[in-house]
């Protein structure tokens, strides 16, 4: 096993990477402090990994019930996060109640602002099932749900106890949805360690055949990553908005195409191609690090062509991103591969790019 720690003084807490740690009760005892504990799962990771951890929380005496919701993006709305709030109040849920979501980032994040919601905050903790919600989403504190015209644009930052990614739930990933992973690894790569990224690059069919060595090493760097990045900018003030390189692209593609058509690591994936054309554009970036990044996220078996939603309609999309001020959309480009920037850019330079990755 090994530990990450994100350090936020009275809010820090351990990331703990490795394989068979769903069975560790001692993992999860220190931070379940009340006499309950309620599971948020989904109709997929519920039958594959519900009964394990609720066999490694019995020996806590707690009393444990399971909130199983519906699979998929479309479904992370105000209606599904009601019914977790439904079966706590069924439940007599009350302060000291411990919510865990089990799953990938769609449970993590509704589960995260169900729990700061909740009695006005109730403590969290994740267990990530995916290769994305490892290395992105189960780290730093961003909960939230989608809106028609515009994703996790409700939400708000509240940090867990603990996160608990075991490796081993990667094995019954579809191989579409550890793709979708590799996105959040290459972009780490890309706007923080070039080394990293190189390494990327040397490693992919590993990482596409989930061996243990390279996922352990992929999970536990872009966890180092992420974890600097929040400790120096919890609430995205500055910095942290370099960790949505390829996300206002990606945003307005599932928004775009109604959630759930692309996989979100789909659409980051092919927005990171996107916005590394602009980076080219702006004079940030030369034509053989775009031709690398191209590649990679081929690699990866993500897509490298952007659905032909229209010009306007992208730009629509992303004049309600959270990173846009006045209606002015700031981009997260690359000044080179492992140093990202944020800065507005031409409307001539969007359009171009818009016009060439359709």
């Amino acid at each position: 096993m090994i530990t990450v720690n994100v350090d936020l003084g009275q809010r820090a807490y351990p990331i703990h990477i490795g394989p068979g740690l769903i069975h560790r009760t001692d993992l999860f005892a220190p931070h379940i402090a009340g006499a309950s504990v309620a599971i948020v799962t989904n109709t997929t990771v519920e039958p594959l990994y519900g009964e394990q951890l609720r066999a490694t929380l019995a020996p806590l005496g707690k009393k444990v019930f399971t909130i199983v919701l519906p699979d998929g993006e479309a479904y992370k709305n105000w209606e599904t996060l009601n019914l977790i709030f439904d079966r706590l109040l069924l439940e007599h849920a009350d302060r000291k109640t411990t919510l865990i979501a089990l799953g990938g980032g769609v449970i993590g994040d509704m589960t995260g602002f169900a729990a700061s919601c909740y009695m006005r905050g109730v403590p969290f903790i994740q267990v990530p099932t995916t290769l994305l919600a490892q290395v992105d989403s189960s780290v730093g504190g961003k909960t939230g749900i989608n809106h028609p015209h515009g994703k996790n644009m409700i939400g708000a930052f509240y940090q867990p106890q603990t996160v608990i990614a075991d490796i081993a739930t990667l094995r019954t990933l579809p191989p579409r949805e550890l793709a979708a992973g590799l996105a959040e690894v290459i972009k780490h790569g890309l706007i923080a360690d070039a080394a990293f990224f190189d390494w990327v690059e040397h490693n992919i069919e590993s990482l596409n055949r989930c061996e243990e060595s390279a996922v352990m090493h992929a999970v536990k760097v872009s966890c180092d990553i992420k974890s600097r990045v929040v400790a120096a900018d919890e609430r995205e003030g500055g910095v942290r908005a370099t960790l949505n390189f390829g996300h206002t692209f990606g945003h307005a593609i599932e928004a775009g195409l109604g959630y759930g058509e692309w996989l979100h690591g789909e659409a980051v994936g092919c927005g990171m191609v996107m916005a590394a054309d602009l980076s080219v554009r702006q004079g940030l970036l030369d034509a053989a690090a775009q031709d690398r990044i191209t590649a990679i996220v081929a690699a990866a078996h993500l897509p490298v062509r952007a659905p032909a939603l229209g010009a306007q309609r992208y730009v629509d999309l992303m004049s309600v991103d959270k990173k846009a001020e006045a209606g002015a959309v700031k981009f997260i480009l690359l000044d080179g591969v492992g140093r990202a920037i944020i800065t507005a850019v031409p409307d001539s330079a969007l359009q171009a790019t818009l016009a060439q990755a359709v």
